[in-house]
């Protein structure tokens, strides 16, 4: 295990963050999963060759960052943390509970975790220490339809922007950030939605690998999406309020 590249997928028993634990085994990574489903984790460590451990872990409850380091123990030591952990809801309702849930594991859980693995790399100078967080090109502009999805996404992304500039204050060399931002991907987090230019998760996974393979600080998956977003964020604030997009 010690000469292959280790990985620790967070949020790996669904959606994008399953399919990038597959890429990176296939890709000859040594891969520890966590999520709140055992029972999935478990059948990928014994279905899927490359997967070697997994540790049952809610990013928000105070005890994840327990949970992470004896999943660290486990794999012998990370050079990867990728975290895909999160939930969303169309909201125009604006039900409390719905809202309060995003930022719970949006934001708090991102941050627990995130912060934790910052601080492991930083302790650890001899390890060259990445650590890759889906966002999504919802950090674009603020959603009416989903305040809490959009604004969390927001968050994050300034998150590892932050985190980006700490490691120049500090002067910490063997940290390395990525955002990855796609746009509308076939998970059960849209499941049943009309969004335009939806994306198979297999495909987007692939990508995603790529880009963390060269260290990309910024990862925009499809030339569309990236299109979409260099003019969506060019539009006026007293305009972009007044359209009824849901």
């Amino acid at each position: 295990m010690r000469n292959k590249r280790t990985a620790i997928v967070m949020g790996a028993t669904s959606g994008i963050g399953y399919e990038v634990a597959r890429v990176l085994a296939m890709r000859g990574w040594s891969v520890g999963v966590a999520g709140r489903r055992g029972n999935v984790l478990e059948k990928m460590v014994a279905e899927t060759e490359g997967i070697v451990a997994y540790e049952e872990i809610d990013v928000t409850q105070s005890q994840a960052t327990d949970a992470l380091h004896r999943l660290i123990d486990k794999m012998g030591r990370v050079d990867l943390y990728f975290h895909s952990s999160g939930i969303g809801y169309q909201n125009k309702d604006l039900d409390p509970d719905k809202e309060l849930r995003t930022i719970e594991t949006n934001c708090l859980g991102m941050a627990r975790m995130v912060g934790e693995v910052f601080r492991h790399f930083a302790s650890h100078p001899e390890t060259e220490g990445q650590i890759a967080v889906i966002s999504s090109i919802a950090r674009t502009k603020g959603l009416g339809a989903a305040p809490a999805y959009s604004a969390s996404k927001r968050f994050t992304s300034h998150y590892l922007e932050s985190l980006c500039q700490l490691t120049s204050i500090r002067g910490i060399r063997n940290i390395h950030i990525t955002d990855i931002r796609p746009g509308f991907v076939r998970t059960p987090l849209i499941e049943g939605s009309n969004f335009p230019m939806q994306l198979e998760a297999s495909q987007v996974a692939v990508s995603i690998v790529e880009g963390i393979e060269h260290r990309k600080p910024v990862i925009t998956i499809n030339w569309l999406y990236r299109l979409l977003v260099f003019f969506w964020q060019l539009i006026p604030r007293c305009i972009w309020v007044r359209l009824r997009i849901s």
